[in-house]
């Protein structure tokens, strides 16, 4: 896993996930929802998030989930 988080962002724990109705999964970025993942894929996801070893695992696999969505030209947070 070296390579893949070079920068340690993920040590952060900077993104949360919640279970919503029909395990709806709800993902946010800093407290900032960004995606809702339904049906299999939702599935898939949490039963990724339960054989996670550490919380490094679950943030990779939300991570991997989301996709590129941040480009660099978003504003700061104030």
């Amino acid at each position: 896993m070296n390579n893949i988080d070079k920068r340690n962002r993920l040590d952060e724990e900077v993104f949360t996930y919640r279970i919503g109705k029909n395990n709806n999964v709800f993902i946010a970025f800093h407290g900032k929802e960004i995606k809702i993942v339904k049906g299999k894929e939702a599935d898939k996801l949490l039963t990724r998030i339960q054989q996670a070893e550490t919380a490094k695992d679950v943030q990779l696999a939300l991570a991997k989930i989301t996709g590129n969505f941040k480009h660099g030209n978003e504003k700061s947070q104030k």
